[in-house]
């Protein structure tokens, strides 16, 4: 099932009549499904946030629609069922965490007796148990992060939508909330995240998306945006110079660097994956019966920062 459905979104600013438009988003489309987290990657200023804030109501369209739960993002029905966390959230400091729980529960219309049972299960789900009586302006930033997310899910919402959620949070801070992201997900909730942090899209996402100035550069699971296959491998062997020069040369291994092992890489020559495996064993035999040792055999395949390089980098090019 598909909780969000954005077809050929578009939006331009003009700040005033005889200023050139600017095309912050362009007929972007991408679909989001249920029981997933899904990574909404980009550098700053893509349009990320633009998304959001379109998929919120905020800001309007210029062109292209967006649906969610099958229903057009207007429909009143819709808004209960989505959590939501700003990049940069303001809180009411002098409340409590109690206080500022049942001040948003209140605006999604929750009963006293369901916040008095609902706001410790959720403080303990984002790991803030014992603090609901204590003033947010005493919170560090990790602490208001969790916070602002536990604000997000009081209402139990079938999709949780976070703008920049690790933003200035330490690496302890950042695996925190990955671990609610995932615990969301078990729970059978969606998760859609926009970052530019490649490291978190990659250990926890099942789909991405990847923008750059407005425009939807690839869409899809991990795996169909990362090859599989090795990009290079670096033997390191050691041996006599002379007979390690002509294995070389034999068999196209490109000396990298040399001290007391000799460290060769052979490149993949656009090859799938058996055929590359099939040339690297053969190329290790005839190392082997050179009287060379191998020290090691280290594979390099592209991650999802090689593809988002490449991607935003020829993007770039063209503007």
């Amino acid at each position: 099932m598909k909780v969000l459905e954005v077809q050929a979104l578009s939006k331009i600013y003009r700040q005033h009549f005889w200023t050139k438009a600017r095309k912050v988003l362009d007929a972007v489309s991408f679909s989001v499904h249920q029981g997933e987290i899904f990574g909404f990657l980009g550098p700053n200023g893509a349009g990320k946030s633009t998304t959001i804030k379109i998929l919120l109501e905020i800001i309007f369209p210029s062109s292209g629609e967006a649906r969610l739960f099958g229903q057009p993002i207007h429909a009143a029905e819709t808004k209960q069922r989505i959590g939501f966390l700003a990049e940069n959230p303001y809180f009411y400091d002098f409340l409590t965490a109690q206080g500022f729980l049942e001040f948003h529960g209140g605006l999604y219309g929750l009963s006293q007796s369901f916040l008095r049972s609902r706001i410790p299960e959720v403080l303990e789900l984002v790991g803030m148990k014992g603090t609901e009586n204590i003033r947010l302006r005493f919170f560090s930033k990790g602490m208001l992060q969790r916070i602002g997310l536990a604000q997000a899910i009081i209402h139990d919402p079938d999709l949780v939508i976070l703008d920049e959620p690790m933003t200035g949070l330490d690496p302890v801070g950042r695996k925190e909330v990955r671990d609610l992201m995932i615990e969301l997900k078990s729970r059978g909730k969606t998760v859609f995240f926009s970052t530019h942090i490649l490291s978190d899209v990659e250990s926890i996402c099942d789909r991405v998306a990847i923008l750059n100035l407005g425009k939807l550069l690839s869409c899809g699971n991990l795996n169909e945006l990362v090859s599989v296959d090795s990009k290079y491998v670096d033997l390191v062997l050691a041996g006599t110079e002379g007979d390690l020069t002509k294995w070389a040369e034999s068999h196209q291994a490109e000396l990298i660097h040399k001290d007391e092992y000799c460290c060769y890489r052979l490149w993949n020559r656009q090859e799938n994956s058996g055929q590359f495996e099939a040339r690297i064993n053969s190329a290790l035999r005839a190392a082997l019966s050179a009287g060379a040792r191998v020290h090691s055999l280290n594979h390099k395949k592209d991650n999802l920062e090689d593809v988002f390089m490449k991607q935003v980098g020829q993007l770039e090019s063209r503007v």
